[in-house]
């Protein structure tokens, strides 16, 4: 099985995010397997303004965004663990997808999610872990035609799940994790995507 470089990043810029200490835990048990890595990135190093076409028109693609769209273009496959607000994905991410959906001239990488591997995570201090976020989530990246594994997990009860050093706890949820990583890597090791 060939190498798999995971870009991994949470939908939130928060600093105590439940769903970014789900990343990094995830990083550390990605890098723990055999040929995996994971590079966790945040998305408050990537900020970018809310999609407006106008703006889009008089300025184009924001530095930030292109800086984006290239490290995903570099990886094989990206990881997102997402926060839910009132039942939906965050604004933050949904933006962060517009603008990855968008050209940005000569440097693109082009349609960077075209059948880019992604699989999913949340974090919640509710019951449900966040699952109706990643409902809306894999919808939306449908249409860019991402291939979204089926294979997620919902951390719920967040705010009890990390222990002082910021790991999972509760060795099932780590079991969870790497299970999602594993069948990530394993689709993304064979899977060759097609030239959009």
């Amino acid at each position: 099985m060939k190498h798999v470089r995971i870009l991994a990043f949470a939908g939130s810029t928060r600093a105590e995010s439940f769903n970014k200490k789900l990343i990094a835990a995830a990083a550390d048990i990605g890098n723990e397997m055999d040929n995996v890595t994971v590079t966790p990135i945040d998305l408050k190093d990537f900020p970018l303004p809310i999609y407006d076409g106008d703006l889009e028109e008089a300025a184009g693609l924001p530095a930030k965004a292109l800086e984006l769209k290239k490290l995903i273009h570099e990886h094989d496959a990206v990881l997102m663990a997402s926060p839910e607000y009132n039942a939906a994905m965050p604004g933050l991410l949904k933006n962060t997808i517009d603008w990855l959906t968008r050209p940005g001239g000569e440097n693109d990488p082009g349609k960077v999610l075209f059948e880019k591997p992604v699989a999913l995570l949340s974090a919640s201090p509710g019951g449900l872990g966040g699952i109706r976020g990643l409902t809306q989530l894999r919808a939306v990246l449908l249409n860019p035609s991402a291939f979204v594994i089926p294979a997620q997990y919902c951390l719920a009860n967040a705010h009890e799940a990390f222990d002082s050093e910021g790991g999972l706890k509760d060795e099932s949820s780590r079991k969870a994790v790497a299970s999602v990583i594993d069948q990530l890597t394993r689709f993304a090791s064979v899977f060759e995507p097609a030239k959009p």
